[in-house]
């Protein structure tokens, strides 16, 4: 409940949710499972700008997960996917949150590659998250790169939440807006995902 209220822009309550879910399940739930909670924190704290508490947050999922890696207790299978990679990945996207590309991109470099043959929708968003962080930066011709790669997968895939990543991104190039790049890659996400420029 607490990823889907932040997905629909209610950060604090997000937050009261995911501290709410860990605090009830402290002692019970796997260490894995109790990572994830933390994740989410960590996403929520960055949409509302605390950065301080996102990264604390941060920290204690990762703390959580080496702790899971080192025991052998039983873990529900649905959180199989949450693991090191996982968690860097979602903490690029934290840091270009918080307009810190710096720690975004250094994030990122710990997380794993995914096939786009597989996880169509999550490397496209990947992509712009990246992308976003490279034009923060100030790197435009990176994010470019990264944000027509990006539009490339997404135009494959029926997603609302996809191209709210692409709108991040294209609000992150208004610096250029006068740039023929920048014209001709707003025009292709106007014209192949229907986002309005």
């Amino acid at each position: 409940m607490a990823m889907q209220s932040l997905l629909r822009g209610f950060g604090s309550e997000a937050v009261d949710m995911a501290q709410g879910a860990f605090e009830r399940a402290k002692g019970q739930a796997a260490p894995r499972v109790l990572a994830f909670t933390k994740l989410i924190e960590a996403r929520a704290h960055a949409r509302e700008n605390n950065a301080r508490a996102a990264s604390r947050a941060l920290a204690a999922s990762e703390d959580l997960i080496s702790q899971a890696d080192q025991t052998s207790r039983d873990e529900p299978a649905w959180i199989d996917f949450y693991h090191h990679a996982r968690l860097s990945a979602d903490a690029a996207e934290v840091f270009r949150n918080l307009k810190n590309p710096k720690a975004s991109l250094a994030w990122n470099q710990r997380a794993a590659a995914m096939p786009s043959g597989v996880f169509t929708r999550s490397v496209g968003m990947r992509l712009a998250i990246v992308g976003t962080a490279h034009l923060q930066a100030r790197q435009l011709d990176q994010g470019l790169e990264l944000g027509n790669r990006s539009v490339d997968i997404l135009a494959r895939v029926q997603s609302s939440r996809a191209k709210d990543y692409v709108r991040e991104f294209n609000t992150a190039l208004a610096p250029w807006r006068r740039e023929p790049a920048v014209r001709e890659f707003v025009h292709r996400t106007r014209t192949e995902l229907g986002i309005a420029a």
